[in-house]
């Protein structure tokens, strides 16, 4: 019954979760890997995980943690701007001047929007999953959606000129 539960669970919110990661990092192989293992964690940790009040919040925010967990261990910085995923990203359901705009957002930022707008969660519960003020969340949001219609309109009115 519980593996029921949880393949359906998987089934219907993993492409979710993957967007929101990537978002999140920028790298869809990555955000590919981050995933799996925080769906390995949700498994093995399902009575706690069905009963979050967001398990798609609980699996996008373990998978970030994952990440930020594999960076300290590298004590490196990972090229973001660097790679060369552009056919990917589209498979994914991002646009690349989208995508490129979100990862010169700043790393919270870029967890806000990625709850909120690929989630869909509230701003109560993208609080909560970040650890924030309902408030802090608010102005990363504002800020974020300032600055992306800042950067969208540069490119759509680059693209216009010959």
């Amino acid at each position: 019954m519980e593996q029921l539960e949880f393949e359906e669970f998987y089934r219907d919110s993993r492409d979710a979760c993957l967007r929101a990661v990537l978002v999140g990092t920028g790298n869809p192989h990555l955000a590919e890997d981050l995933v799996a293992e925080a769906y390995a964690q949700a498994w093995s940790a399902w009575r706690k995980v069905r009963a979050h009040p967001a398990p798609r919040a609980w699996v996008v925010r373990t998978a970030l943690n994952t990440h930020v967990s594999w960076w300290r261990r590298r004590r490196r910085e990972v090229a973001l701007a660097d790679q060369d995923a552009e056919g990917h990203q589209q498979a994914q359901g991002i646009d690349p001047a989208l995508m490129a705009a979100l990862l010169r957002l700043p790393r919270r930022q870029r967890e806000v929007v990625a709850l909120r707008v690929f989630l869909d969660l509230d701003t109560e519960a993208t609080a909560r999953t970040l650890g924030i003020a309902p408030g802090t969340v608010t102005a990363h949001l504002a800020r974020a959606v300032a600055t992306l219609r800042g950067d969208l309109a540069t490119a759509i009115t680059q693209e216009g000129q010959p």
